[in-house]
This record gives structure tokens, C-alpha cells and sequence, in this order.
């Protein structure tokens, strides 16, 4: 196929796509100027954000649901729906969380504590995050109606950031509406659930009643405004597709796109903006440690060998300028630099791998390789690590499904080995990823994680954690439940016209404007 053909193809893709939205409903909206088309990756897995640690949810319904804490933009823990920061006891062990008053939940009434104690208690049974608060909470209870204590069992330092994060949210919902699964989706943000239409759109309306906080808009934090009044995210699962949607003025904002696509964008005649969001997060490869061929660690320990980090980031991202190959998880001049265990990274020997292997007993079983084409350079990565494993001897098996069957598959042991997914670059070590903490796919689950974690996570001064987390991360080595492939930047777009946007990694659309 010539590349002239290829364009054509693309250009023609998109505006097929257009049709199967309802060319009609998208014209409306832009002439009305009330509502955004917002281009995603893929479909949502769920709408319910204690489900699924999928950012795409989290994305979505962080604009519905509000926690009681959020970041400032500097990644500082400030409260949403709690009135102020806790007041902790002397000892560290007891919150007490005062929470605003006369916040009106979308169906009416106002939010009180009993709402927060069960949602909190919902979310401790159900997200990883959660399940891991949960074995350091002794009592969480109403105390009054708009007041919450939650007791730890020991010093726990990264309760509020837990709290706070959009991802496997510790979501505020009102408690009648609690359920598995979820059928009413009832919060408090400025935005209320309207409809879904799955492969279509999820579409959020302006909650008219929206009690915003009076400081300003600071990151996640501050006051929210729904200038707009719908936000429709439309799932579109080629990258290609987004690219020219967003040169065709087809959408408002366009996600996570190919970093190839940059000088188109920069050259596009001001039709849309690029939007490169610095220190974005990490790619990282998640290994079964419960079933399979992967559940031995000395299988892990040679496949950890036999991978090349650089070469794959390289094949993710192309450009170095969206790129940082190094081992350590928290860049140098943090508070969590380490290079504990670093030198099991990038180490690409094949020959090594292959002894390593032969001598953990492997027989040739095929390493099933889970991965999507929905983020580009998941897929590419996937290709490079195949071929890495292969030189050592692994029979490298890539299952390539949609992005929302990938987040169905990884929660079965029986389905796969690895997968590759990224997650964004935080202060706190315990947010992400999911499999520092319990329950998520993966599994892993030992005494030095358990010993590493306990030491790390009960000391409460900042300059003494610095060094605990270098254990931790010397664990993630040895150990290898998961590998950090280094650190990426990610590209997207945005409208002329979409006004006041800021580059976030869960993108949030409260805020914005368009222009008149």
C-alpha cells in the first residue's frame, strides 16, 4: 500500500467512524458549542471506579464520583469532599476527617458521613488499593453526620494519598445506590451520568446543583466549574483514527497518541493543538506469579535477564525526547531515587537468559505475552520483548486482543503469563502499581514483600522512607513480580477552541471552555 493510499484509507476510516457516532449529533454539539467529543483509547471495561484500576475509568468517572482527598499540581494531598486535612492523633493512628457541608449528591439530597463509611467500606472490600488499606484499618465509623474516623492498626504514611488517587478511586457514592454491580452511579462531581452506549460514547451531563470548594483550581484540586455543559467520551480504539479525527476537527481532544504523529500535529495550520504531558508515568511488564510457566521465580529471574528495556522503549516511543531508559523507579533528585537492584535492568543477554532458564527446568512451554494494540506502544514493546525472549530460548506466545478484553483476561491466572500495561509517575510509591499492594492481577504475595512493604510503609518521616523504598524496590528485582520499563512522556491533542485545558495524567475536562 502506498503511503498516499494509506492516508486515504485513514482520512476514510475517520469519517466512517464519524457516522457510526451520529454525524448528526456531533454537528449539533459543535454548533451549540455546549459539548466536547472527547477521543479515548478504548471502550471502558466499567463505569464503576472501585472496579477496575483501568485509568480510562478513572479518566471518565473522577468527573461523577469525588473522593474525600485529591493532588494539588504539584502532586500535594489536599482535601475535595473533607472539609480540611484530618486531624491524626499523636500516635498516628487515628483520622478524624471533618467533611463539608451541604454538598448535594445528583439525586437530591446531601452527603453525609454514613455515605462516606460505606463507599469507603465498599472500596476496601473491592479495589486493590482499597484491599490494602483495608488489612491496616482497625475501625472506620460515622461520627456524627458530618464527621469520619478511621483508626489504623499501625502507622500507615500513604492513607490519604490512597485516598485520593482516580484509579481504583476510593469513590464517594451515595449509599443506597451501592451494589455489585453497580446500576445507579450517584456522586457528587460536576458532572451526573447520563447514558452509555457501549462502543458509542459514555455521556456525562452538568450537575446544576454542583457545590464547587472556594480555592482556586489547583491540579485536581480547588474549585471545579462545569463550563461545558456535556462531555461525551467516545471509545476510538485506533490510534491512527484519533490522529486524523483530531485533524479534522472531528474531536475536541484526542488521547494518547503516536509519537510518530508529532509533526503532523506541530504542522497541521493551527487545525489542532499538540499536548505533551511531561514525566507522564511507566510502562511496565506484569508476570503471573500465581499459575503458569511464569509462576517460578527462577523463570522470572531469566526472562528479567534475557529483556532489553532500552530497545523496547526505543521501539514504544521512538523519539529519546519521549523517552528515559533508566532502572531506577523515581527519577534522580527525588525523594525516592534508588538504584537498589538496578543492575538486573536492561541487561539483554541472551546467552545468560538461556542457561538461567535451562537450569529453572524450563521445557520449551510457550510465555503467553497478553497485549492490545489500543496504546501503540504497548504493542510495539510486545513485539521487541517477544523477539528478546525468543533469543533465549522462550517460545514467546503474543495474544493481541482490544484493550477492554485484556482487562477482563488479566484478572484469570490461567489465561496468561505477561502483560504489558503503564501507569502514571507519582510521588508515592504505594500508588502505583497495583501489585504493591493486594489482589491485583499478578498476585504477588511473599514474606519479603510483605516484610520490605510493613518497614516502608509504617514510617512516617519523609527523610527516613527514602531509604526503606530502596528495599522495596531491591525486592521487585530479586523477585520480579513486575518490571519497570523506564519513563515515558505521552503526546495528545486538543481543539483551538477547547480553552484553558491542563495537561494531566488522568485527563479532566471540568474547567475548560470553548471559545465563543
Amino acid at each position: 500500500m502506498t503511503s498516499a493510499l494509506a492516508s486515504r484509507c485513514l482520512k476514510l476510516a475517520a469519517l466512517l467512524f464519524a457516522a457510526t457516532l451520529g454525524g448528526s449529533q456531533i454537528a449539533h454539539s459543535q454548533a451549540q458549542k455546549s459539548a466536547l467529543n472527547l477521543a479515548m483509547v478504548a471502550e471502558p471495561q466499567s463505569l464503576d471506579p472501585m472496579a477496575s484500576t483501568q485509568d480510562l475509568v478513572g479518566t471518565i468517572m473522577q468527573h461523577v464520583y469525588e473522593p474525600l482527598f485529591t493532588f494539588d499540581g504539584k502532586w500535594n494531598t489536599v482535601p475535595m469532599l473533607a472539609e480540611s486535612l484530618p486531624t491524626i492523633s499523636k500516635d498516628g493512628l487515628r483520622y478524624t476527617i471533618a467533611l463539608r457541608k451541604g454538598v448535594p449528591l445528583h439525586s437530591g439530597r446531601d452527603l453525609d458521613a454514613d455515605d462516606v463509611v460505606a463507599s469507603l467500606k465498599r472500596w476496601m472490600e473491592m479495589a486493590p488499593r482499597g484491599k490494602a488499606v483495608a488489612k491496616e484499618v482497625a475501625d472506620l465509623s460515622a461520627k456524627g453526620p458530618h464527621t469520619v474516623e478511621i483508626t489504623l492498626k499501625n502507622a500507615y504514611a500513604p492513607l490519604l494519598p490512597q485516598l485520593a488517587l482516580p484509579s481504583g478511586m476510593a469513590a464517594i457514592m451515595a449509599k443506597e445506590t451501592i451494589a455489585q454491580p453497580l446500576k445507579d452511579y450517584i456522586g457528587t462531581g460536576p458532572y451526573r451520568f447520563k447514558e452509555r452506549r457501549p462502543d458509542q460514547y459514555v455521556l456525562l451531563t452538568r450537575f446544576e446543583k454542583y457545590a464547587a470548594r472556594k480555592e482556586p483550581a489547583n491540579g485536581y484540586g480547588g474549585k471545579r466549574e462545569a463550563a461545558v455543559e456535556e462531555l461525551r467520551f467516545v471509545p476510538v480504539p485506533n490510534a491512527n483514527t484519533r490522529v486524523e479525527g483530531a485533524l479534522a476537527g472531528q474531536f475536541h481532544y484526542a488521547d494518547l497518541l503516536p509519537i510518530e504523529a508529532l509533526p503532523r500535529l506541530e504542522k497541521s495550520g493551527g487545525k489542532t493543538v499538540p499536548i505533551v504531558t511531561a514525566s507522564f508515568g511507566f510502562p511496565y511488564l506484569v508476570f503471573n506469579t500465581k499459575e503458569g510457566v511464569m509462576s517460578s521465580l527462577d523463570l522470572r529471574r531469566a526472562a528479567q535477564t534475557a529483556i532489553g528495556e532500552g530497545e523496547m522503549l526505543a521501539a514504544g516511543f521512538g523519539d529519546t525526547r519521549f523517552f528515559i531508559a533508566e532502572g531506577n523507579h523515581f527519577p534522580k533528585g527525588t525523594p525516592f531515587y534508588s538504584d537498589a537492584g538496578t543492575t538486573a535492568y536492561n541487561e539483554r543477554n541472551a546467552v545468560k537468559a538461556k542457561t538461567q532458564a535451562s537450569q529453572a527446568g524450563y521445557k520449551g512451554e510457550p510465555i503467553r505475552v497478553l497485549t492490545s494494540r489500543q496504546y501503540d506502544f504497548h504493542y510495539n514493546m510486545a513485539l521487541i520483548m517477544a523477539e528478546q525472549l525468543k533469543r533465549a530460548g522462550f517460545k514467546a506466545d503474543l495474544n493481541v486482543v482490544d484493550w477492554a478484553t485484556l482487562v477482563q483476561r488479566r484478572n484469570d491466572p490461567k489465561l496468561w503469563d505477561i502483560y504489558i500495561t503503564h501507569s502514571g509517575q507519582f510521588p508515592e510509591p504505594m500508588l502505583s502499581p497495583p501489585q504493591l499492594g493486594e489482589g491485583a492481577p499478578g498476585w504477588w504475595s511473599t514474606p519479603a514483600k510483605q516484610a520490605a512493604l510493613s518497614a516502608f510503609n509504617q514510617e512516617t518521616n519523609p527523610g527516613k522512607r527514602g531509604a526503606l523504598w530502596g528495599q522495596v524496590q531491591k525486592v521487585v528485582y530479586d523477585e520480579v513480580p513486575y518490571v519497570n520499563v523506564g519513563k515515558f512522556n505521552s503526546l495528545s491533542a486538543r481543539a483551538p477552541s477547547l480553552e484553558n485545558y491542563t495537561p494531566a495524567t488522568w485527563p479532566f475536562f471540568w474547567n475548560v471552555r470553548l471559545k465563543p
